[in-house]
């Protein structure tokens, strides 16, 4: 990465202004003067030295937001949340080495889970630096780290993570191998975990759902979307499992349609996930004039043996796409929601070239349920509140599962 001088660095900060005054969902900027923050910060931000000072000084800015889905990096080396680099997430709990970040849900077949790490672990140092809240560990994409932790027999480790690269420049995600695991539990239940939804449409993540439902053959279920980062259109295919015939789900507007008035019922309908990529052809077509703005329904898959007996595992960690389940599921009544409050990290976003090889990811579209709740920023509530318990964790136990189980039992 070059190191820019001041006045390219100007140009940048100004096309950032200009791509959230035009593109940003919410024209009002969630009540910031976007535009004066920056003109008021802008001599300290273009001064500062290193290309990760630039970053740092335009994404606290951003964060006056208040939305998810912004951020400012450079497309040679995207900084990422931990959950979504190395397939894993963080929560931070009192230790016996004082407050630290403990991880939580470390998906199989992502790079955490590939260099040995397990739930419960304690981060203590990232790259020899004490990583300590509120301070966030970071994983650029494409880089290598090496990871100090604390196990749950009291021995130390040093294990090294190799985050991915991106292979999209525009979108950086990193996929682990397998998205979708079952298994049969005691008393007949079955267990699906869904660690995200990969893909615009998710033909192979629909499938992989549907063929979990029918092979575990179960009277009751568990979706577990702890973890979970959302993505895209297939998380349709759970909600299309929760009912039988075709509802609505939500829909999502561009800001300018929201300014122009929109009746929901005309929007365009998202309603099947074809089962062959090859379907993708008739869906590019029918909504090559919809953008962003399109209406969502269930797939009427027909009445199934596991209604009325379904339990929704989420945490504070289940977002995006995986928050559009839990409200449908909650506003229905077509699950129980075990586990704690998602945390609203609900919106569409692209990111947008503003110049010398950096990128602003930003919120497009605002994402309503069919009730018209409003999911960013606010999450979804659970039904039964079962906070993660360490203790059980360094026992070699999911109590947040555990209770799930026993909600299934009772329906």
């Amino acid at each position: 990465m070059t190191e820019l001088n001041e006045g390219k660095r100007t140009e940048v900060v100004d096309r950032v202004v200009k791509t959230i005054e035009t593109k940003f969902y919410d024209p009002k900027f969630n009540g910031v003067d976007i535009r004066n923050r920056f003109e008021t910060a802008k001599p300290e931000i273009i001064r500062q030295g290193a290309p990760e000072d630039f970053e740092t000084s335009v994404n606290d800015i951003l964060k006056e937001l208040k939305s998810s889905h912004v951020g400012f990096f450079h497309e040679s080396k995207p900084r990422v949340s931990g959950r979504i680099a190395i397939s894993a997430t963080f929560t931070k709990d009192q230790t016996k080495e004082g407050e630290r970040w403990v991880f939580q849900d470390v998906h199989a077949s992502g790079p955490a889970a590939r260099a040995g790490i397990v739930p419960g672990d304690i981060l203590l140092r990232l790259d020899d630096q004490e990583t300590v809240p509120p301070s966030a560990p970071i994983f650029p994409l494409g880089s290598s780290k090496v990871l100090t932790v604390l196990r749950a027999d009291g021995t130390t480790r040093r294990v090294q993570v190799e985050v991915p690269g991106a292979k999209s420049k525009k979108q950086p995600v990193v996929v682990p191998g397998a998205v979708v695991s079952a298994k049969k539990l005691d008393n007949g239940i079955g267990w699906i975990k869904i660690t995200m939804f990969p893909g615009m449409v998710g033909v192979e993540v629909a499938r992989d759902i549907s063929a979990a439902v029918r092979d575990l053959g179960c009277d009751r279920l568990i979706f577990d979307l702890r973890g979970n980062t959302g993505g895209g259109m297939g998380c349709l295919r759970v909600m299309s499992h929760l009912c039988a015939t075709k509802q609505g789900v939500g829909y999502s507007l561009t800001r300018k349609v929201a300014q122009n008035g929109c009746n929901k019922e005309h929007l365009p309908r998202f309603d099947r996930i074809p089962d062959t990529k090859a379907g993708l052809l008739p869906l590019i077509f029918r909504f090559a004039t919809a953008g962003r703005s399109v209406a969502v329904f269930t797939e009427g898959l027909g009445t199934q043996k596991h209604h009325g007996k379904t339990v929704l595992l989420v945490n504070e960690h289940s977002a995006s796409a995986s928050e559009m389940v839990a409200a449908f599921a909650s506003e229905n009544r077509l699950a129980t929601l075990v586990g704690n409050k998602t945390p609203g990290r609900l919106t569409g976003a692209n990111s947008f070239k503003v110049g010398y090889g950096y990128r602003l990811a930003l919120p497009v579209v605002q994402y309503r349920t069919w009730k018209e709740t409003v999911l960013e920023g606010a999450g979804v509530s659970v039904d039964i509140e079962e906070p993660l318990s360490l203790d059980d964790l360094w026992r070699g136990k999911d109590n947040q599962l555990a209770a799930a189980a026993r909600t299934a039992s009772s329906l």
